[in-house]
């Protein structure tokens, strides 16, 4: 029975990986159009390599500084000796699930441009292939390496299940590291481009989107790739990893990690892969269909996903577990529950099919002010429901995995195998999200080479599905972030535990080193936050000066006669955003290592519970007032209010330029952040505890 489950595992990482493989083999067959397309599609694909080349060798010096300085304290027993080389294994795999996505996708943009010629639904289905490629990759490559791992400690070194899932809980530092720089890197370069765009190109020049006189719209087609594929990539590829191995620490923690169990998270995530692939090929939709009728295609992809691994759980709880462990399979049910309603409600709160996005370009009527006022009391608002249901999810997989407050242990096992289940199925959730920026960029090839207005319409119809898809992906991954952190947080007190005395905790409100601790988390949420804003916020202002100067100085470009200066733009951004990731990414690595020095481990608690708390609310809200602001700006070149070039639409061109960063920045970074706290606070768990100041 041990062999076949071990062996599983492998099984549907490979399936995985052989699915993206079919997916872009079928995807590279497709035609890439004319001269005009492919000289369009080369130029960003081109402009993405540059940026990822430039970003993987900076990245690779921090990451050989960092691997120093942790085998140093591994060699001097202050950390697990495993934990520098799967360091280094977690961040190579999460940039490498970013590369192949953001490649695939580069490849894949002029196709879904060429097949939307045919039919709305070919290019849906191509959009949609290339986002599975990048969704199926994540889970495949994270699966593939837990599975090395595990293999290696149990039959390589023979170390004890309980051990093996103690270090595999901090293996997600590097997946968790690039992560970040990625997101970051990439949140920063394709908003700097998109807001500088549509400054000088929308409001002050009043040309279209994409126009190709703009000379930041291949700066701007680059920054969907690097950003929202290869960010967002590397962002779930940290967070599925994280979950599995949290789920595994906490179950080690629960006394239910004896021989093949502990594999009960990989297989339920191998179920999840199954699921997607079938989910996958329910994906279509007809032509001339609505927004209503586009997210019922892409929604019921993942439905049925859902439901095969609510139907697949149950045998692996039953036989694996056993029957008196089935409580943990409706923790499961819940975390896929969870994950189903955040999607809905960010839906809800984001798309123009439904009435707050309606309202809120309807608020444009009055000037700019007030659609910025609305789009901040949206996001605010649309905080409500996440908590609530994130909450329900906790309180319900805790007691129905069996935990009790004097007894907490199944409980808190509970809670992070529903993080499990709400991730289970991102192979095709992801591919939901990755499928926007393809879109995107399918309209951008369609507008600048020309091609007939009825493909610039299907186009556009992908495309503002996609901002509602990327939106309810980025709910979906800030919600598993959540009960991923708190699972985390459990990790990290369990860890603490393994080197000092239970009662070294003091966890009361009153405790100074607590209460400064909450402090310090919230502060750092909110100085991360603000530290991207502003990075983007000044690399835009050096795309506005560009863009200005050269429709200045560039004879004959307003005129379509000359060639604007494409690639001055595309190497400001890089510059920019590779200067401006470090500071945020090193505040999150210093931060949990001089709070727990100094307030130790009560301080460090503190801070997490303070930065999980606040992040979660922050990340939220941004994110859905970006992609509010962002779809009531589609709704209004949709034709109403005055449509494109009015005054309504200026006015919400203002609001999606603050939104901008808000969704596709700062707010999604805060999840990994919330999480890379909680997992460096591990790995020096054992240096603060002998060396902080306050015991």
């Amino acid at each position: 029975m041990d062999i076949i489950l071990t062996v599983a595992v492998p099984a549907c990482a490979l399936l995985a990986l052989a699915a993206a493989l079919f997916n872009s083999l079928r995807l590279r067959r497709l035609s890439e159009g004319e001269e005009a397309q492919k000289k369009i599609a080369k130029a960003i694909r081109s402009g993405a390599g540059a940026y990822l080349k430039r970003q993987y060798t900076t990245v690779a010096v921090i990451f050989a500084v960092v691997f120093v300085i942790f085998l140093a304290l591994s060699l001097t027993g202050m950390m697990a000796k495993y934990t520098p080389f799967a360091f280094i294994t977690g961040g190579f795999f999460s940039a490498l699930s970013g590369f192949i996505g953001m490649k695939i996708a580069t490849y894949s943009n002029a196709r879904t441009a060429v097949a939307a010629k045919s039919s709305l639904n070919k290019g849906l289905r191509a959009a949609f292939s290339a986002g599975s490629v990048m969704g199926l990759v994540v889970v495949g490559l994270g699966l593939t390496d837990m599975t090395i791992w595990y293999l290696l400690l149990k039959f390589v070194f023979g170390e004890p299940e309980a051990q093996i899932a103690q270090y595999m809980v901090t293996f997600g530092v590097g997946a968790s590291f690039m992560a970040l720089f990625a997101r970051v890197g990439g949140g920063i370069f394709t908003k700097a481009a998109d807001v500088g765009a549509d400054l000088v190109g929308k409001v002050e020049a009043g040309i279209p989107e994409h126009d190709p006189r703009n000379p930041a719209v291949i700066a701007d087609n680059v920054g969907d790739n690097v950003g929202d594929v290869c960010g967002m990539g590397a962002d779930l590829y940290e967070s599925y990893v994280g979950s599995i191995v949290s789920a595994m620490a906490l179950m080690a923690a629960a006394g239910l990690a004896d021989g093949a169990k502990i594999l009960v998270p990989m297989l339920i995530a191998g179920a999840g892969i199954i699921a997607s692939v079938i989910g996958s090929f329910f994906v279509r939709t007809k032509e001339n269909a609505s927004q209503a009728s586009l997210l019922r295609a892409l929604r019921t992809g993942t439905y049925i996903a859902s439901a095969i691994v609510a139907v697949a759980a149950f045998p692996i709880i039953w036989f694996v577990l056993g029957s008196d462990k089935i409580g943990v399979y409706f923790a499961v049910l819940c975390g896929l529950a969870a994950g189903a309603l955040i999607g809905f409600f960010t839906e809800y709160f984001t798309s123009a099919e439904y009435k707050p996005t309606k309202d809120l370009a309807g608020t444009s009527k009055t000037g700019s002010a007030t659609i910025m006022i609305g789009g901040l009391a949206l996001g605010m608002k649309s905080t409500v429901l996440p908590v609530v249901i994130v909450s329900a999810a906790v309180l319900g997989s805790f007691f129905l995995a069996g935990g009790s407050l004097e007894s907490p242990e199944n409980g808190l096992f509970g809670v992070a195998i529903a993080a499990v289940g709400m991730l289970s199925t991102l192979g095709i959730t992801l591919a939901c999200d990755a499928y926007g920026p393809v879109a995107d960029n399918a309209g951008g090839i369609a507008e600048m080479s020309g091609l007939d207005p009825e493909v610039r319409e299907r186009t556009d119809a992908l495309d503002s599905l996609g901002n509602t898809t990327a939106a309810t992906g980025k709910g979906f991954a800030i919600g598993s972030a959540a009960l991923t952190s708190l699972a985390l947080i459990v990790s990290f007190k369990t860890t603490v535990e393994s080197y000092a005395s239970p009662d070294v905790f003091h966890l009361e409100i009153t405790n100074p080193a607590v209460l400064i601790g909450l402090f310090i988390g919230g502060m750092v949420t909110f100085l991360f936050a603000a530290l991207t804003m502003e990075a983007v916020g000044k690399a835009a202002q050096s795309i506005v000066l560009e863009v200005r100067r050269q429709f200045k100085e560039i004879a004959g470009i307003m005129e379509g006669k000359a060639e604007p200066d494409y690639r001055t733009c595309v190497d400001l951004c890089t510059k920019s955003a590779l200067h401006k990731m470090i500071l945020p990414a090193l505040i999150a690595l210093v931060t949990p290592v001089v709070t727990g020095l100094i307030l130790g481990v009560n301080g460090v608690m503190g801070m997490l519970a303070g930065a999980m708390v606040t992040g979660f609310l922050l990340a939220v809200f941004m994110a859905n007032s970006g992609g509010a602001w962002d779809n009531a700006k589609k709704y209004i070149e949709a034709g109403n209010y005055g449509g494109k070039g009015s005054d309504c639409h200026k006015a919400a061109v203002v609001g999606d330029t603050v939104g901008d960063p808000f969704k596709d920045t700062s707010g999604p970074a805060l999840n990994i952040l919330i999480k890379f706290l909680s997992i460096v606070s591990i790995i020096f768990a054992q240096l603060i505890v002998n060396f902080s100041l306050i015991k």
